[in-house]
């Protein structure tokens, strides 16, 4: 059984957990795995344009975003968000599950409740990143299971010591980083 097709039988063995914050906004990021030459399976991640305003400016994500009143399920939000920032299209076919509901630990930023949702694809796909995209990055699961350290990051003109993922110049931290820990638990 092939990486993709195991993560698949792991996420359907469990139920996610979700968070009721009925005054926080829901958001919504997809986790985009492919297959990878060099054995364990890539993911995409983006690294946020520099923007006024925005708490999350200049981090490295995942692609994904706030439900706007169009979208029917917070899947529909993953699904636009994703589209609008690759460029990339997520068949429904590609849904491998869901993972657990986060809310942010930093108290400086809003309110907001993101699920999470895994999606494999066969190859990896064309990107073309929107204005809200500086850059993006596929990196190996198991390079991100050894890049695991404390490192300081600014926030809001201060200085933190958090746990995050550095890899080469990117540091993925914060709820992206919380996303992660279970998630690669599961691809272990």
């Amino acid at each position: 059984m092939d990486a993709i097709a195991a993560l698949k039988e792991r996420l359907d063995r469990r139920s996610p957990s979700r968070v009721c914050e009925p005054d926080a906004w829901q958001a919504a990021v997809a986790v985009i795995v492919v297959p990878s030459a060099a054995g364990a399976p890539e993911m995409l991640f983006i690294k946020r344009a520099e923007r006024a305003g925005d708490p999350w400016s200049g981090q490295m994500a995942l692609p994904g975003g706030r439900k706007d009143d169009a979208d029917d399920t917070l899947l529909g939000t993953a699904l636009r968000e994703t589209f609008e920032e690759t460029g990339i299209v997520l068949p429904d076919t590609a849904l491998l599950g869901e993972l657990d509901d986060l809310f942010p630990n930093i108290k400086v930023l809003p309110s907001v409740v993101v699920r999470p949702f895994v999606f494999g694809l066969a190859e990896r796909p064309v990107v073309t990143p929107n204005e809200e995209v500086a850059a993006h990055v596929w990196l190996g699961l198991d390079t991100l299971r050894i890049a695991g350290r404390r490192t300081e990051v600014e926030v809001r003109g201060s200085f933190r010591t958090v746990e995050a993922f550095v890899v080469g110049g990117h540091v993925i931290w914060g709820m992206t980083h919380r996303i992660l820990l279970p998630f690669l638990d599961l691809t272990a």
